[in-house]
């Protein structure tokens, strides 16, 4: 019967055997193959980095998608911030951007901004997490965000100086003012930022 042989081979294939692990076939990765895998991302953000890309990720398309583990299509472009040119790695899934990867051109990865509803932060935090899960009060944790995230509210995480939590939801208070603790408490996670440099 061709079952036996089925069985005894189905282990190796699901836990990539180490005589297998050791070849060097670019186009496979034996993290994928595992089925713990299958149904959610290994990828974490943490005070070091966001999965395998830390502040001394080179900002490449190698060195993306390596330490993504080519598990993402990458598509680059060029912006401006501050005064200055960034380039920047967006990590799409189908048309959708579930990572933003950039930093200074020719050098190395400053901030990764995670939209990714698979990818969590080492504390359990994940978008559509509510702000009241975390916080009681935006006073000296929260401000108002910047830029594409201008009608939202960027806090601090208690854990770790490199990542932020970036809130969105309903408020019908003045722009330019903060909305209040009540209002936040409805709010919820729709960006996770990690940066290279600590937050301030």
């Amino acid at each position: 019967m061709t079952i036996r042989p089925l069985l005894l081979a189905l282990p190796l294939l699901l836990t990539g055997c180490s005589t297998m692990s050791n070849m060097s076939w670019p186009s496979v990765h034996w993290s994928s193959m595992n089925p713990m895998n299958w149904f959610g991302s290994s990828v974490k953000v943490t005070d070091k980095g966001v999965g395998d890309i830390t502040a001394s990720t080179p900002l490449t398309e190698d060195g993306v998608k390596e330490a993504l583990n080519g598990d993402y299509r990458l598509r680059n472009g060029m912006s401006m911030n501050d005064g200055k040119m960034l380039t920047f790695y967006q990590a799409m899934d189908d048309k959708e951007v579930k990572m933003t990867i950039s930093g200074e051109p020719k050098g190395h990865v400053q901030r990764v901004d995670v939209m990714d509803s698979k990818v969590e932060s080492d504390w359990g935090v994940k978008i559509g997490t509510p702000f009241s899960d975390l916080y009681t009060k935006a006073f000296d944790v929260c401000q108002k965000g910047k830029g594409d995230d201008a009608q939202n509210v960027e806090c601090k995480a208690p854990q770790s100086q490199h990542v932020t939590y970036v809130f969105s939801g309903i408020w019908h208070g003045p722009e330019e003012l903060m909305p209040s603790d009540d209002a936040l408490k409805e709010w919820k996670v729709s960006k996770i930022i990690w940066r290279a440099n600590p937050v301030q």
